[in-house]
């Protein structure tokens, strides 16, 4: 068996010659799974080298795909297959594949032949459509995805009539397994453009226009009332999916489908037929009204119990098995397609010009007739049925968005009892799962309470989201109703015994109340009430014997903790007595809700006073918590209590540090499948950041922390990019490290040559971190870092080239930002600021480099890139003059760089820029005329003027703030203001506000393939990436550098060396220059007179 296992370990290694066969491969694929470890790990190697061999694809599926094979290799085969295909279709650019010197690379990255991706396009699809296993189906159909981005439609025109062929037979019975994988596939085909804009989605129009009058006649019979098969349900599934993608963001032409139904594949097309005729939904939007029809269709269809008998029959009987069961899969689609059409069309007036026609009939005739079986589907669980929690979820969601429509609030308003008190109070209300779960597994309940995916499936979630919303736009018709009705399940409960108290009861009506903090507070009828309610109804519950209940009422202290407290600070004084005995609370969810709520009381005015006594047993019940389990807002009011006692800190500095380095280290260890753990280890650093911050002012603590801290910060450094997701910590992290302390350890300059690895192989997206840590290295120890060398595959290189290449490679590379480009110049700026007359060879790359992208830049109407370089050139001119001006020279751009540089001038707005600019050309007058180039010689008074002109500017600003400064009032705050009067809309009045406005315009533009910067952040993008650079985070030795007294030296010693040619060039100066010139001379000898007497005195 081991001479077995070598022979196919040959086979597949990298530079395998001999051929592999499908047998060995089978036998591999057997062997990975063998509990004997000598036979396992070959095996395994010999799977992990199959991307080298040619065939091995092939031989893949053909093993996936054979059904007289053991499930779980068919099973392995595919997943390898999906693997390889994703990893080897296309090359991808690498910069750990970078050219070498002697032009070769530093690795080859296996890749596909083409003849083995054209087999595979032959092949896959047949093997997908016969395919009955679902884990395997769904294998091969991730793997045609992924081949499919690469491929479809050129280089596979003939997927989609494949697929289309096969659905046009969904009438023959015995082709539904076909069929179903056929809409499987086209799914999969139609995911890839969901998110594209308009401009992007041409091959999904196409899709769309020969699909869909297929796939509508389909739907119309799988969701007839008679319908009840499986088969049937799973295929509509697969229909409603393929609508969800092709509609979600754009209504595509010819959404509506062909009301001549449907032929084959061949006539499937409708490719030939008009724009007019295929307007689409957008301008004929009762062509899809048919689609509303079934997913109507499939929202009323009953799901009885299989107790009953009746169809469709065996529904499961357990929530996890009826959450898969294709019926209910089919509802959650109806509605939450309905529920983004909502969303995007619901309000005419947001809109996108060309919808707005659909969004008129969508809002007057499809949200109405679609509201009924909405709310007959909530009745599901009042009534004593089953519903799953994710058609609850997106229910309430499009009932939310209805109350923001006059047509249907109207329809919503006479039913607002059974809307907030059969369905959203319940659901609001803990579950006898929860309350299981709160007493036998409190790990698992903190993890769903602070899950942040809640929002997105948890009903409790859009109950609390309805009612806010009703509160908030409908609080005429719904706020005192439902206030009184949550005020007497308090009123119940405080005045029953304590035997037949409902707890479950009491525990919702809080969690409402506390939802509705932001909107009580804000009004002054109700915010004098909640001291009350707080003292009455949330104090008594902290000593609760329920569990859930003192839970809830650390809770509530998060959600009222700005209230404005009327007596002489007992009340307050008491909660943070009763908050802080929560902390050693018995149960776990407890102790963490009362650590919460303690980042919100800390930030109360007297509050500081009551917590700094006790300040050494706090972070020990912290500490505690957080060993006990992984939560990343316990880190992160721990973080907020070391911001606030910042200055009472030090003592317990080192020991948080050692204390949140090993809880790191404890969350790293608890897996990857460990989200909350892995949020909390970021949160970790985020903490020790702060710890760092506050005691800046005794960087020799540094010191004492760097054990714990170097080894951390490495270990995610290295490691091939293995704790990625905490890269930007420890980035931080080693920031403070090298920039506090006067000097840098050797143990920190081993993170040196692993920043550059780290950006070179896995994580180019992170240079502007990056950029910090190593201008401190350069700033703080020159020498060292000019004398230091990494070892490389290619050999030894210095660290200065290190940092040469990591330039060049952001500034040419496509992905990279035009503010990333700017911060790699910085780094530029830094080595020629500290490494004074060290390092001229390295000038001609520099240029080269610059001037380059300075010539991409020349006609860019944003200058923000070219006045970074002129950054970079003002400072090789400051470095040395004659060289920077021999290098503009030989390139014979001299003039031109110049005259640019001082058009550019004129919208420096920031200090840097103008400094440097200030310092460079002035530094060219410290040459003799004669030895400057001609075109420099001949304009040297627009030089001065230049120089001159903004020296006066920048003092006159610096002046001016200085003013300021002195003369700032201190403002009262003003008193809080309580809106009352707004009690939201009236039921005629659709609901309008400008985030709504803000966002739907954002996806309007996008969808439309445009976007302002707005439009790009609320989707997720950094705020105006072309203006957010900060130049005021630039240190440097030329900080030292007086800019007022360097240019009057600099002027005064060039007229003594040249006098006769600087009388010319003086005459030549227009009066004013003259005149700014003379002041600047005499507020120079001013501040030179000032700093000697300063010195004089005692």
């Amino acid at each position: 068996q081991h001479t077995r296992i070598h022979t196919i370990m040959a086979a597949a290694a990298p530079q395998a010659t001999a051929a592999l066969n499908t047998e060995q491969l089978h036998v591999a694929l057997q062997h990975s799974f063998s509990p004997d470890a000598s036979v396992r790990l070959p095996a395994e190697a010999a799977v992990k080298n199959l991307k080298h061999v040619k065939g091995a694809v092939t031989m893949l599926l053909q093993v996936a795909a054979e059904r007289q094979v053991q499930y779980e290799v068919r099973q392995a085969a595919a997943i390898q297959l999906k693997n390889i295909c994703r990893e080897c279709w296309v090359e991808r650019l690498s910069f750990g594949a970078i050219v070498a010197e002697d032009g070769g690379t530093k690795s080859k990255k296996a890749l596909l032949d083409e003849e083995d991706k054209a087999g595979l396009r032959t092949n896959l699809v047949e093997a997908l459509l016969a395919e009955p296993e679902k884990s395997v189906r769904d294998l091969l159909a991730e793997t045609l995805h992924s081949m499919a981005i690469h491929d479809f439609p050129d280089k596979w025109p003939n997927l989609l009539p494949t697929l289309l062929n096969q659905v046009a037979q969904s009438s023959d019975g015995s082709q539904a397994l076909r069929v179903h994988n056929a809409l499987l596939a086209l799914r999969k085909i139609c995911k890839r453009y969901e998110y594209k804009s308009k401009e992007q989605r041409g091959p999904l129009n196409d899709i769309v226009l020969q699909s869909f009058p297929l796939l509508l006649p389909l739907a119309q019979r799988l969701s007839d009332p008679n319908e009840h098969s499986l088969e049937a349900a799973m295929m509509l599934k697969q229909i409603l999916k393929i609508f969800w993608s092709s509609t979600q963001f754009y209504l595509p032409s010819g959404v509506g489908g062909n009301d001549g139904g449907a032929g084959g594949a061949g006539g499937a097309g409708g490719g030939g037929q008009s724009t007019a005729e295929n307007a689409g939904a957008a301008f004929q939007p009762e062509k899809m009204q048919p689609w509303f029809d079934i997913l109507r269709a499939v929202l009323i269809k009953p799901l009885p119990e299989a107790s009953t008998g009746l169809e469709p029959q065996n529904q499961p009987t357990t929530v996890e098995e009826r959450n898969a069961w294709p019926w209910w899969k089919c509802k959650k689609w109806s509605v939450q397609i309905m529920s983004r059409l909502f969303s995007r069309y619901g309000i005419p007036a947001y809109a996108e010009d060309e919808a707005k026609e659909f969004a008129k009939y969508f809002s007057a005739s499809v949200a109405p007739q679609f509201l009924g079986p909405v709310c007959e589907t909530l009745n599901l669980r009042p009534s004593g049925q089953f519903c799953t929690d994710r058609v609850v979820h997106l229910c309430l969601t499009f009932v939310d968005l209805a109350v923001e429509l006059a047509p249907t609030y109207k329809l919503l308003k006479p039913h607002m009892d059974f809307l907030l008190y059969k369905v959203c109070f319940p659901t609001l209300c803990l579950t006898a799962e929860d309350i299981e779960l709160f007493e036998g597994d409190p790990h698992e309940f903190v993890h769903r309470q602070n899950s942040p995916l809640a929002d997105f499936y948890d009903p409790r979630m859009s109950a609390i989201t309805l009612i806010t919303d009703l509160v908030k736009h409908r609080g005429r018709d719904v706020t005192q109703p439902l206030l009184g009705f949550l005020t007497e399940v308090l009123h119940r409960y405080n005045s029953t015994a304590d035997d037949a108290k409902n707890h479950v009861e009491k525990d919702g009506a809080l969690l409402a109340l506390g939802s509705l903090a932001d909107y009580l507070l804000s009004k002054k009828k109700f915010a004098g009430e909640l001291e009350g309610m707080m003292v009455t109804s949330v104090y008594p519950d902290f000593n609760s014997p329920v569990g859930f209940l003192r839970c809830r009422s650390c809770w509530m202290v998060q959600r009222f903790s700005s209230i404005k407290w009327s007596d002489d600070g007992t009340n307050l004084r008491s909660l943070i007595q009763l908050v802080l005995q929560r902390l050693s609370d018995p149960a776990l969810p407890v102790q963490i809700e009362a650590s919460k709520a303690l980042r919100f009381l800390i930030e109360v005015e007297g509050a500081e006073t009551t917590l700094l006594p006790v300040l050494p047993q706090l972070l020990t019940e912290y500490f505690r918590i957080m060993t006990e389990i992984g939560n990343d807002e316990v880190v992160a009011a721990l973080q907020v209590i070391i911001d606030k006692f910042g200055d009472h800190i030090e003592p317990h500095a080192v020991a948080l540090v050692t204390q949140l380095s090993a809880a790191f280290d404890n969350y790293c260890s608890a897996g990857e499948d460990d989200d909350d753990a892995a949020m909390a280890a970021a949160q970790c650093l985020e903490c020790i950041a702060t710890v760092l911050k506050g005691i800046c002012e005794r960087p020799d603590l540094y010191k004492s922390m760097e054990p714990q801290l170097v080894p951390l910060v490495l270990q995610i450094l290295g490691n091939d990019g293995a704790f990625i997701e905490y890269l930007e910590y420890a980035l931080d992290i080693l920031t403070f490290l090298t920039y506090f302390p006067d000097e840098i350890s050797p143990q920190l300059w081993e993170a040196f040559p692993l920043i550059y690895v780290a950006f070179d192989q896995w994580a180019f997206d992170y240079l502007n971190l990056m950029v910090p840590p190593l201008e401190n290295f350069i700033a703080k120890s020159p020498q060292q870092f000019l004398a230091g060398t990494s070892q490389t595959p290619e050999g030894t290189v210095s660290y200065i080239d290190l940092v040469f290449s990591m330039v060049a490679k952001t500034v040419a590379e496509d992905r990279s930002s035009e503010n990333e480009c700017r911060k790699a110049l910085s780094l530029y700026m830094s080595i020629l600021h500290s490494c004074g007359g060290s390092i001229d060879a390295y000038l001609p790359m520099m240029n080269d480099i610059t001037l380059a992208k300075l010539g991409q830049q020349v006609n860019n109407e944003v200058p923000l890139t070219r006045i970074a370089i002129f950054q970079v050139i003002g400072s090789a001119l400051y470095y040395n003059p004659q060289l920077e001006l021999a290098e503009l020279e030989k390139r014979g751009v001299t003039q031109q760089v110049f005259a640019q540089w001082v058009q550019d001038s004129e919208q420096m707005e920031k200090w840097l820029p103008r400094k440097l600019t200030v310092l460079g050309l002035t530094s060219i007058l410290m040459l003799p005329t004669s030895q400057l180039p001609a075109s420099i010689s001949a304009s040297v008074p627009q030089l001065i003027s230049a120089v001159v002109s903004m020296t006066g500017k920048m003092k006159e600003e610096a002046e001016k703030e200085e003013n300021e400064e002195g003369g700032e009032q201190a403002f009262e705050e003003e008193a809080e203001e309580y809106d009352d009067d707004d009690d939201g809309f009236g039921e005629d009045e659709d609901v309008t506000n400008e985030a709504d406005e803000m966002y739907m315009d954002a996806l309007n533009q996008l969808s439309n393939g445009g976007g302002d910067a707005v439009a790009r952040f609320l989707i997720g993008e950094d705020w105006d990436s072309d203006y957010d650079d900060d130049d005021d985070d630039f240190v440097s030795p030329l900080d030292e550098v007086d800019t007022l007294l360097y240019v009057n030296d600099t002027l005064k010693a060039a007229f003594q060396r040249e006098p006769e040619v600087y009388q010319r060039v003086q005459a030549a100066l227009p009066p004013e220059t003259v005149n700014t010139c003379q002041k600047l001379f005499a507020a120079a000898d001013v501040q030179r007179a000032q700093a000697a007497a300063q010195q004089q005195q005692p």
